[in-house]
Protein backbone atom coordinates (compact mmCIF):
# COMPACT_ATOMS: atom_id res chain seq x y z
CA UNK A 1 0.00 0.00 0.00
CA UNK A 2 1.53 3.37 -0.98
CA UNK A 3 2.18 5.70 1.95
CA UNK A 4 -0.27 8.33 0.76
CA UNK A 5 -3.08 5.75 0.78
CA UNK A 6 -2.71 4.82 4.46
CA UNK A 7 -4.79 7.67 5.90
CA UNK A 8 -7.52 6.97 3.35
CA UNK A 9 -7.39 3.28 4.24
CA UNK A 10 -7.79 4.10 7.93
CA UNK A 11 -10.54 6.58 7.14
CA UNK A 12 -12.80 4.22 5.16
CA UNK A 13 -12.40 1.60 7.85
CA UNK A 14 -13.56 4.12 10.45
CA UNK A 15 -10.26 3.84 12.31
CA UNK A 16 -9.52 7.55 12.77
CA UNK A 17 -11.09 8.95 15.92
CA UNK A 18 -8.66 11.78 16.67
CA UNK A 19 -5.57 13.00 14.88
CA UNK A 20 -3.13 15.84 15.48
CA UNK A 21 -2.29 18.20 12.61
CA UNK A 22 -3.65 15.89 9.91
CA UNK A 23 -2.25 17.83 6.90
CA UNK A 24 1.29 17.74 8.33
CA UNK A 25 0.97 14.06 9.28
CA UNK A 26 -0.14 13.20 5.75
CA UNK A 27 2.91 15.07 4.38
CA UNK A 28 5.17 13.19 6.79
CA UNK A 29 3.78 9.79 5.80
CA UNK A 30 4.09 10.64 2.10
CA UNK A 31 7.71 11.77 2.53
CA UNK A 32 9.01 8.25 3.21
CA UNK A 33 9.02 5.43 5.76
CA UNK A 34 8.26 6.58 9.31
CA UNK A 35 8.36 4.92 12.72
CA UNK A 36 5.16 4.55 14.74
CA UNK A 37 4.62 3.07 18.18
CA UNK A 38 1.79 1.74 20.32
CA UNK A 39 2.10 0.73 23.94
CA UNK A 40 0.63 -2.44 25.43
CA UNK A 41 0.21 -2.85 29.18
CA UNK A 42 1.17 -6.38 30.30
CA UNK A 43 -1.78 -6.86 32.66
CA UNK A 44 -2.04 -10.59 31.83
CA UNK A 45 0.02 -13.35 30.23
CA UNK A 46 -1.98 -12.95 27.03
CA UNK A 47 -3.41 -10.15 24.94
CA UNK A 48 -7.18 -10.15 24.43
CA UNK A 49 -9.61 -9.22 21.66
CA UNK A 50 -9.50 -5.55 22.64
CA UNK A 51 -5.77 -5.53 21.89
CA UNK A 52 -6.46 -6.56 18.29
CA UNK A 53 -7.39 -2.98 17.39
CA UNK A 54 -3.87 -1.80 18.22
CA UNK A 55 -2.11 -4.84 16.78
CA UNK A 56 -3.92 -4.35 13.49
CA UNK A 57 -3.13 -0.62 13.51
CA UNK A 58 0.60 -1.45 13.70
CA UNK A 59 0.19 -4.04 10.93
CA UNK A 60 -1.54 -1.49 8.70
CA UNK A 61 1.34 0.96 9.17
CA UNK A 62 3.86 -1.80 8.46
CA UNK A 63 1.99 -2.95 5.36
CA UNK A 64 2.13 0.65 4.13
CA UNK A 65 5.93 0.63 4.39
CA UNK A 66 6.45 2.07 7.88
CA UNK A 67 8.30 0.64 10.87
CA UNK A 68 6.19 -0.33 13.90
CA UNK A 69 7.40 -0.36 17.47
CA UNK A 70 5.40 -2.57 19.82
CA UNK A 71 6.16 -1.23 23.28
CA UNK A 72 5.50 -3.51 26.22
CA UNK A 73 4.97 -1.48 29.37
CA UNK A 74 7.19 -3.23 31.86
CA UNK A 75 7.59 0.04 33.78
CA UNK A 76 4.17 1.61 33.20
CA UNK A 77 2.58 -1.77 33.89
CA UNK A 78 3.90 -1.57 37.43
CA UNK A 79 1.68 1.47 38.02
CA UNK A 80 -1.40 0.98 35.87
CA UNK A 81 -3.06 3.41 33.46
CA UNK A 82 -6.04 5.23 35.05
CA UNK A 83 -7.54 5.98 31.62
CA UNK A 84 -10.99 4.47 31.30
CA UNK A 85 -10.79 2.88 34.76
CA UNK A 86 -13.25 3.68 37.56
CA UNK A 87 -10.92 2.49 40.30
CA UNK A 88 -7.23 1.84 40.86
CA UNK A 89 -5.78 -1.41 39.58
CA UNK A 90 -4.08 -3.90 41.86
CA UNK A 91 -0.33 -3.55 41.51
CA UNK A 92 1.34 -6.61 39.98
CA UNK A 93 4.26 -8.40 41.61
CA UNK A 94 7.60 -8.29 39.77
CA UNK A 95 7.36 -12.05 39.14
CA UNK A 96 3.86 -11.87 37.65
CA UNK A 97 4.81 -8.86 35.56
CA UNK A 98 7.72 -10.76 34.00
CA UNK A 99 5.46 -13.71 33.18
CA UNK A 100 2.97 -11.34 31.56
CA UNK A 101 5.66 -9.58 29.54
CA UNK A 102 7.03 -12.89 28.23
CA UNK A 103 3.56 -14.02 27.13
CA UNK A 104 2.70 -10.74 25.43
CA UNK A 105 6.06 -10.54 23.64
CA UNK A 106 5.62 -14.05 22.22
CA UNK A 107 2.22 -13.10 20.82
CA UNK A 108 3.51 -9.87 19.27
CA UNK A 109 5.94 -11.87 17.17
CA UNK A 110 3.07 -13.81 15.60
CA UNK A 111 1.26 -10.72 14.32
CA UNK A 112 4.05 -8.39 13.20
CA UNK A 113 6.95 -8.91 10.78
CA UNK A 114 10.27 -8.71 12.63
CA UNK A 115 12.41 -9.20 9.52
CA UNK A 116 13.08 -7.13 6.42
CA UNK A 117 13.70 -3.43 5.73
CA UNK A 118 10.87 -2.18 7.95
CA UNK A 119 11.15 -4.89 10.57
CA UNK A 120 9.05 -4.33 13.67
CA UNK A 121 10.85 -3.52 16.91
CA UNK A 122 9.79 -4.98 20.25
CA UNK A 123 10.77 -2.86 23.25
CA UNK A 124 10.12 -2.80 26.99
CA UNK A 125 10.05 0.62 28.68
CA UNK A 126 11.44 -0.90 31.88
CA UNK A 127 14.78 -1.11 30.06
CA UNK A 128 15.18 2.69 30.07
CA UNK A 129 13.28 3.45 33.25
CA UNK A 130 15.01 1.00 35.59
CA UNK A 131 18.12 3.17 35.94
CA UNK A 132 16.27 6.46 36.42
CA UNK A 133 16.38 7.83 39.96
CA UNK A 134 13.34 9.64 41.31
CA UNK A 135 15.23 12.94 41.57
CA UNK A 136 16.59 12.67 38.03
CA UNK A 137 13.12 11.93 36.66
CA UNK A 138 11.62 14.94 38.44
CA UNK A 139 14.42 17.17 37.14
CA UNK A 140 14.40 15.94 33.52
CA UNK A 141 10.72 15.13 32.99
CA UNK A 142 8.62 16.51 35.83
CA UNK A 143 9.77 20.09 35.30
CA UNK A 144 8.33 19.97 31.76
CA UNK A 145 4.84 19.01 32.95
CA UNK A 146 2.42 21.85 33.82
CA UNK A 147 0.15 20.49 36.57
CA UNK A 148 -2.77 22.50 35.22
CA UNK A 149 -2.54 20.69 31.90
CA UNK A 150 -2.43 17.33 33.66
CA UNK A 151 -5.49 18.21 35.72
CA UNK A 152 -7.35 19.09 32.54
CA UNK A 153 -6.98 15.61 31.02
CA UNK A 154 -10.28 13.75 30.82
CA UNK A 155 -8.83 10.56 32.36
CA UNK A 156 -7.69 12.55 35.41
CA UNK A 157 -10.86 14.63 35.80
CA UNK A 158 -13.08 11.53 35.57
CA UNK A 159 -11.21 9.79 38.36
CA UNK A 160 -10.95 12.85 40.58
CA UNK A 161 -14.72 13.16 40.41
CA UNK A 162 -15.32 9.50 41.29
CA UNK A 163 -15.63 7.88 44.70
CA UNK A 164 -12.39 5.97 44.10
CA UNK A 165 -10.34 9.12 43.58
CA UNK A 166 -6.86 9.05 42.07
CA UNK A 167 -3.61 8.12 43.79
CA UNK A 168 -0.35 9.95 43.17
CA UNK A 169 0.96 6.69 41.70
CA UNK A 170 -1.64 6.63 38.94
CA UNK A 171 -1.41 10.39 38.49
CA UNK A 172 2.28 9.85 37.64
CA UNK A 173 1.43 7.36 34.88
CA UNK A 174 1.00 10.15 32.37
CA UNK A 175 4.59 11.32 32.93
CA UNK A 176 5.98 7.85 32.30
CA UNK A 177 4.02 7.28 29.10
CA UNK A 178 4.81 10.78 27.85
CA UNK A 179 8.50 10.15 28.44
CA UNK A 180 8.25 6.96 26.35
CA UNK A 181 7.36 9.11 23.34
CA UNK A 182 10.26 11.49 23.95
CA UNK A 183 12.68 8.58 24.44
CA UNK A 184 11.54 6.74 21.31
CA UNK A 185 11.72 9.94 19.30
CA UNK A 186 15.31 10.57 20.44
CA UNK A 187 16.59 6.99 20.24
CA UNK A 188 14.57 5.53 17.34
CA UNK A 189 13.40 8.53 15.33
CA UNK A 190 9.78 7.74 16.19
CA UNK A 191 7.49 10.63 15.25
CA UNK A 192 4.07 8.99 15.56
CA UNK A 193 2.20 7.43 18.46
CA UNK A 194 -1.08 5.60 17.90
CA UNK A 195 -3.55 4.10 20.34
CA UNK A 196 -7.17 3.82 21.39
CA UNK A 197 -9.29 6.92 21.90
CA UNK A 198 -8.96 6.51 25.67
CA UNK A 199 -5.24 7.24 25.26
CA UNK A 200 -5.70 10.69 23.74
CA UNK A 201 -4.72 12.51 26.92
CA UNK A 202 -1.57 10.45 27.37
CA UNK A 203 -0.63 10.84 23.69
CA UNK A 204 -1.03 14.61 23.65
CA UNK A 205 0.97 14.80 26.89
CA UNK A 206 3.79 12.92 25.12
CA UNK A 207 3.59 15.25 22.14
CA UNK A 208 3.91 18.29 24.42
CA UNK A 209 6.78 16.75 26.42
CA UNK A 210 8.71 15.81 23.27
CA UNK A 211 8.36 19.36 21.98
CA UNK A 212 9.60 20.79 25.29
CA UNK A 213 12.49 18.32 25.72
CA UNK A 214 13.64 17.86 22.12
CA UNK A 215 12.11 20.75 20.21
CA UNK A 216 10.54 18.32 17.72
CA UNK A 217 7.07 18.06 16.27
CA UNK A 218 5.56 14.61 16.70
CA UNK A 219 2.08 13.32 15.95
CA UNK A 220 -0.73 11.31 17.50
CA UNK A 221 -3.55 9.30 16.03
CA UNK A 222 -6.23 7.33 17.84
CA UNK A 223 -8.78 4.74 16.79
CA UNK A 224 -12.23 4.22 18.30
CA UNK A 225 -12.55 1.71 21.09
CA UNK A 226 -13.90 -1.71 20.13
CA UNK A 227 -17.45 -1.37 21.44
CA UNK A 228 -20.78 -2.99 20.64
CA UNK A 229 -23.56 -0.86 19.21
CA UNK A 230 -24.90 -0.73 22.78
CA UNK A 231 -21.69 0.85 24.06
CA UNK A 232 -20.21 -2.19 25.84
CA UNK A 233 -16.61 -3.27 25.31
CA UNK A 234 -16.32 -6.15 22.88
CA UNK A 235 -14.33 -9.24 23.74
CA UNK A 236 -16.20 -9.89 26.98
CA UNK A 237 -18.35 -12.95 27.64
CA UNK A 238 -20.13 -14.34 30.67
CA UNK A 239 -17.06 -16.48 31.35
CA UNK A 240 -14.65 -13.54 30.98
CA UNK A 241 -12.40 -12.01 28.34
CA UNK A 242 -11.82 -13.51 24.89
CA UNK A 243 -8.05 -14.12 24.85
CA UNK A 244 -5.61 -14.61 21.98
CA UNK A 245 -3.96 -17.49 23.86
CA UNK A 246 -5.54 -20.83 22.90
CA UNK A 247 -4.99 -22.11 26.44
CA UNK A 248 -7.20 -19.33 27.79
CA UNK A 249 -9.72 -19.23 24.92
CA UNK A 250 -9.79 -22.26 22.61
CA UNK A 251 -9.99 -21.81 18.82
CA UNK A 252 -13.55 -23.20 19.02
CA UNK A 253 -14.65 -20.66 21.64
CA UNK A 254 -12.82 -17.91 19.74
CA UNK A 255 -14.63 -18.84 16.52
CA UNK A 256 -17.98 -19.04 18.30
CA UNK A 257 -17.52 -15.54 19.73
CA UNK A 258 -17.18 -14.03 16.27
CA UNK A 259 -19.87 -16.15 14.58
CA UNK A 260 -22.32 -14.82 17.17
CA UNK A 261 -21.49 -11.12 16.77
CA UNK A 262 -24.68 -9.09 16.34
CA UNK A 263 -25.71 -7.85 12.90
CA UNK A 264 -25.33 -4.26 14.13
CA UNK A 265 -21.67 -4.90 15.02
CA UNK A 266 -20.34 -7.35 12.45
CA UNK A 267 -19.53 -4.95 9.62
CA UNK A 268 -17.68 -2.62 11.96
CA UNK A 269 -15.64 -5.59 13.24
CA UNK A 270 -14.78 -6.58 9.68
CA UNK A 271 -13.54 -3.06 8.93
CA UNK A 272 -11.69 -2.59 12.21
CA UNK A 273 -10.05 -5.98 12.68
CA UNK A 274 -9.52 -7.74 9.35
CA UNK A 275 -7.52 -7.06 6.22
CA UNK A 276 -10.29 -7.79 3.73
CA UNK A 277 -10.36 -5.16 1.00
CA UNK A 278 -13.02 -2.54 0.39
CA UNK A 279 -14.62 -4.46 -2.49
CA UNK A 280 -15.18 -7.59 -0.39
CA UNK A 281 -16.37 -5.47 2.53
CA UNK A 282 -19.00 -3.78 0.34
CA UNK A 283 -20.13 -7.15 -1.00
CA UNK A 284 -20.55 -8.54 2.52
CA UNK A 285 -22.42 -5.40 3.55
CA UNK A 286 -24.85 -5.82 0.64
CA UNK A 287 -25.42 -9.51 1.43
CA UNK A 288 -25.97 -8.75 5.10
CA UNK A 289 -28.55 -6.11 4.30
CA UNK A 290 -30.43 -8.26 1.77
CA UNK A 291 -30.33 -11.55 3.72
CA UNK A 292 -29.09 -11.17 7.33
CA UNK A 293 -30.26 -14.69 8.20
CA UNK A 294 -27.42 -16.25 6.18
CA UNK A 295 -24.84 -14.58 8.47
CA UNK A 296 -22.31 -14.37 5.64
CA UNK A 297 -20.49 -11.48 7.32
CA UNK A 298 -20.28 -13.32 10.65
CA UNK A 299 -18.92 -16.44 8.96
CA UNK A 300 -16.28 -14.45 7.09
CA UNK A 301 -15.33 -12.58 10.27
CA UNK A 302 -15.11 -15.75 12.36
CA UNK A 303 -13.03 -17.60 9.77
CA UNK A 304 -10.67 -14.68 9.12
CA UNK A 305 -10.07 -13.91 12.79
CA UNK A 306 -9.64 -17.54 13.85
CA UNK A 307 -7.16 -18.33 11.09
CA UNK A 308 -5.24 -15.11 11.74
CA UNK A 309 -4.91 -15.75 15.48
CA UNK A 310 -4.75 -19.57 15.59
CA UNK A 311 -3.55 -20.51 12.12
CA UNK A 312 -5.15 -22.87 9.58
CA UNK A 313 -5.08 -25.88 11.98
CA UNK A 314 -6.87 -23.83 14.63
CA UNK A 315 -9.56 -22.80 12.16
CA UNK A 316 -10.06 -26.38 10.99
CA UNK A 317 -10.45 -27.63 14.56
CA UNK A 318 -12.91 -24.84 15.30
CA UNK A 319 -14.97 -25.66 12.19
CA UNK A 320 -14.94 -29.37 13.03
CA UNK A 321 -16.05 -28.66 16.59
CA UNK A 322 -18.80 -26.34 15.38
CA UNK A 323 -20.12 -28.97 12.97
CA UNK A 324 -20.34 -31.46 15.85
CA UNK A 325 -23.28 -29.54 17.28
CA UNK A 326 -25.12 -30.10 14.01
CA UNK A 327 -24.47 -33.83 13.77
CA UNK A 328 -20.97 -33.80 12.31
CA UNK A 329 -18.50 -36.57 13.04
CA UNK A 330 -16.86 -36.51 16.46
CA UNK A 331 -13.19 -37.14 15.76
CA UNK A 332 -9.85 -36.26 17.40
CA UNK A 333 -11.41 -34.47 20.36
CA UNK A 334 -10.49 -34.52 24.01
CA UNK A 335 -12.56 -34.10 27.15
CA UNK A 336 -11.88 -30.37 27.35
CA UNK A 337 -13.11 -29.67 23.85
CA UNK A 338 -16.23 -31.81 24.22
CA UNK A 339 -17.01 -30.16 27.55
CA UNK A 340 -16.69 -26.77 25.88
CA UNK A 341 -18.83 -27.67 22.86
CA UNK A 342 -21.53 -29.21 25.03
CA UNK A 343 -21.21 -26.82 27.99
CA UNK A 344 -24.98 -26.36 28.23
CA UNK A 345 -25.90 -30.01 27.65
CA UNK A 346 -27.12 -32.23 30.53
CA UNK A 347 -24.63 -34.82 31.68
CA UNK A 348 -24.49 -37.82 33.98
CA UNK A 349 -21.49 -39.44 35.62
CA UNK A 350 -21.29 -43.24 35.60
CA UNK A 351 -18.76 -45.82 36.69
CA UNK A 352 -16.28 -46.82 34.01
CA UNK A 353 -16.80 -50.42 35.13
CA UNK A 354 -20.09 -50.37 33.20
CA UNK A 355 -18.09 -50.39 29.95
CA UNK A 356 -16.14 -53.52 30.91
CA UNK A 357 -17.17 -57.10 30.15
CA UNK A 358 -20.38 -57.19 28.10
CA UNK A 359 -20.58 -53.38 28.24
CA UNK A 360 -23.54 -51.04 28.75
CA UNK A 361 -26.76 -51.77 26.87
CA UNK A 362 -27.47 -48.85 24.54
CA UNK A 363 -31.12 -48.71 25.63
CA UNK A 364 -30.03 -48.34 29.23
CA UNK A 365 -27.47 -45.68 28.21
CA UNK A 366 -30.24 -43.48 26.78
CA UNK A 367 -32.22 -43.89 29.99
CA UNK A 368 -29.21 -43.06 32.14
CA UNK A 369 -28.56 -39.94 30.05
CA UNK A 370 -32.14 -38.75 30.56
CA UNK A 371 -32.94 -38.86 26.85
CA UNK A 372 -35.56 -41.59 27.37
CA UNK A 373 -37.91 -41.97 30.33
CA UNK A 374 -38.28 -45.71 29.74
CA UNK A 375 -36.76 -48.60 27.87
CA UNK A 376 -39.73 -48.52 25.51
CA UNK A 377 -39.12 -44.88 24.61
CA UNK A 378 -35.43 -45.62 23.94
CA UNK A 379 -36.32 -48.61 21.75
CA UNK A 380 -38.77 -46.51 19.71
CA UNK A 381 -36.12 -43.86 19.13
CA UNK A 382 -33.68 -46.51 17.89
CA UNK A 383 -36.33 -48.17 15.72
CA UNK A 384 -37.26 -44.81 14.16
CA UNK A 385 -33.60 -44.04 13.40
CA UNK A 386 -33.44 -41.15 15.85
CA UNK A 387 -30.86 -42.44 18.35
CA UNK A 388 -27.17 -41.58 18.00
CA UNK A 389 -23.97 -42.35 19.89
CA UNK A 390 -21.19 -39.87 19.07
CA UNK A 391 -23.38 -38.68 16.19
CA UNK A 392 -23.39 -42.18 14.65
CA UNK A 393 -26.90 -43.64 14.23
CA UNK A 394 -27.65 -46.65 16.43
CA UNK A 395 -28.83 -49.45 14.12
CA UNK A 396 -28.88 -52.36 16.56
CA UNK A 397 -31.23 -52.28 19.53
CA UNK A 398 -29.06 -54.86 21.27
CA UNK A 399 -25.80 -52.90 20.87
CA UNK A 400 -23.52 -52.92 23.90
CA UNK A 401 -21.26 -49.92 24.53
CA UNK A 402 -17.66 -50.33 25.69
CA UNK A 403 -14.53 -48.18 25.97
CA UNK A 404 -14.14 -48.16 22.19
CA UNK A 405 -17.36 -46.13 22.03
CA UNK A 406 -15.97 -43.22 24.05
CA UNK A 407 -15.66 -40.01 22.06
CA UNK A 408 -12.74 -38.83 24.20
CA UNK A 409 -10.93 -39.96 27.34
CA UNK A 410 -14.08 -40.20 29.47
CA UNK A 411 -17.00 -38.76 27.49
CA UNK A 412 -19.69 -40.37 25.34
CA UNK A 413 -22.06 -38.14 23.39
CA UNK A 414 -25.67 -39.30 23.02
CA UNK A 415 -28.33 -37.67 20.89
CA UNK A 416 -32.03 -38.25 20.32
CA UNK A 417 -33.54 -36.60 17.28
CA UNK A 418 -31.84 -33.59 15.75
CA UNK A 419 -30.92 -31.50 18.75
CA UNK A 420 -31.46 -33.36 22.03
CA UNK A 421 -27.95 -34.04 23.34
CA UNK A 422 -26.69 -35.51 26.59
CA UNK A 423 -23.25 -36.55 27.83
CA UNK A 424 -22.27 -39.63 29.77
CA UNK A 425 -19.01 -39.31 31.70
CA UNK A 426 -17.36 -42.59 32.68
CA UNK A 427 -14.94 -42.26 35.58
CA UNK A 428 -13.14 -44.80 37.67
Amino acid sequence: MPEQDLIEELRWRGLIHQITDEPELEKLLASGPQTVYIGFDPTATSLHVGSMMQLMMLRRFQNAGHRPIALVGGATGMIGDPSGKSEERNLLSAEQLQLNIAGVEAQMRRFLDFEGDQAAILLNNFDWMKGYSYLEFLRDVGKNFPVGAMMGKESVRARLGSDAGLSYTEFSYMLLQAYDFAYLCREHGCLIQAGGSDQWGNITAGIDLTRRMLGKQVFGITAPLLLTSGGRKMGKTESGAVWLDREKTSPYAFYQYWINVADDDVLRCLAYLTEIDREEYNSLAEQTESDPGRKVAQKRLAEWMTEFVHGAPGLQSALAASKTLFGGAIEDMDDAMLNEIFADVPSEELSRDLLAGDGLWVVEAFQQAGLAKSGGEARRAIKDGGAYVNNQRVADMDQRLNENDLASETVMVLRKGKKNYALLRFTK
